[in-house]
């Protein structure tokens, strides 16, 4: 059988399992636990469906990034809520999922799931470096279209797109990417950069939208080529173009950094991580099934048992 990674944006799917459930699933205690119920039947959907023999939930340590945010202030601006005490940004998250978000983490320490973050950086961040440097067949579970970045049909990485729902998935490919936005993977920042992103808070050129963007990239291959091209008279860029340009020039000198996936990551490696799914047994088992009686987990943990159980099989080939 041959090693498949599974990634998980944790995040992008807890928020849909929240409100793709209604939130009266409750504990006797009244916390809500739709949020675990749905991350877990997909969990045990996503990787039986798929094949994974290994699997990372990469979270967000950080949600908005200080660094991100000094180079651009507008970056996810809408989504926080408020300042904590200690000056940093609280995202904006429902009561009911936040007190979802420890159960979260714990029915997935019980299950074997391998979870990590990284101090100062997203989920995506974790994601991208993982996807960049793996030596086997990647699947990146998501409903944000910037890791579209990872896309690389020659090493077989693609992404399972979530954004139309668990009945309607989309398997995305590098080819996938460029019939629908006419742009290579490798260019999907620059181009977001360019059209730009009310949901990440990118406010792009003005004047400059998806045809346009992608056929600046198809011209000039870069960001960086195109602003050097609008520098000169023969450079091939129009008078109203290199005029929306100009007017941007400091968003577009802060963005492409913001935008682009780190893939550079000090992460621990797959075996450190513990990212191969294994049958979940003994006292981590018994645990698990005392949880979906007591939260009232209904057939989730029983789901994902089974679909973990297919897991002991023959030895893996890379």
């Amino acid at each position: 059988m041959l090693r498949r990674l599974m990634l998980l944006d944790t995040a992008s799917l807890y928020f849909r399992a929240f409100y793709g459930l209604p939130d009266t699933i409750r504990r006797p205690d009244g916390t809500p636990v739709n949020a675990v119920r749905g991350l877990l039947d997909m969990i045990a959907r996503l990787t039986a469906d798929f094949q994974a023999t290994d699997l990372v939930a990469c979270w967000d340590d950080d949600w908005r990034p200080q660094w991100r945010v000094d180079l651009l202030p507008t970056y996810k601006a809408h989504r926080v809520a408020e300042a904590a005490t200690d000056g940093t940004d609280v995202e904006v998250v429902p009561e009911g999922l936040e007190a979802q978000l420890p159960l979260i983490r714990h029915a997935l320490e019980l299950a074997g799931i391998a979870v990590v973050g990284a101090a100062g950086y997203e989920a995506d961040d974790v994601v991208g470096t993982y996807a960049s440097n793996a030596a086997v067949p990647v699947d990146v579970v998501t409903g944000d279209r910037d890791l579209f970045q990872v896309c690389d049909d020659e090493r077989h990485v693609r992404v399972i797109y979530t954004a139309r729902g668990m009945k309607n998935l989309e398997v995305v490919t590098e080819e996938t990417v460029v019939a629908k936005y006419r742009v290579l993977p490798r260019q999907y920042a620059d181009y977001a950069t360019l059209r730009g992103d009310a949901s990440d808070g990118l406010p792009g050129v003005a004047g400059i939208g998806e045809k346009t963007a992608a056929s600046l990239l198809l011209k000039h291959g870069t960001l960086e080529a195109l602003l050097e091209a609008a520098e000169r008279p023969d450079g091939g860029v129009s008078g109203p173009v290199r005029a929306r340009l100009s007017a941007a020039a400091g968003y577009l000198e802060a963005a492409p950094a913001v935008v682009r996936l780190v893939r550079t990551l000090e992460l621990p490696t797959l075996e450190e991580a513990g990212s191969r799914l294994r049958p979940v047994t003994g006292d981590r088992r018994s645990q698990l099934e005392q949880l979906a009686t007591e939260w009232n987990l209904g057939g989730s943990v029983r789901r994902l048992l089974a679909a973990l159980d297919l897991q002991d099989g023959p030895d893996l080939k890379e």
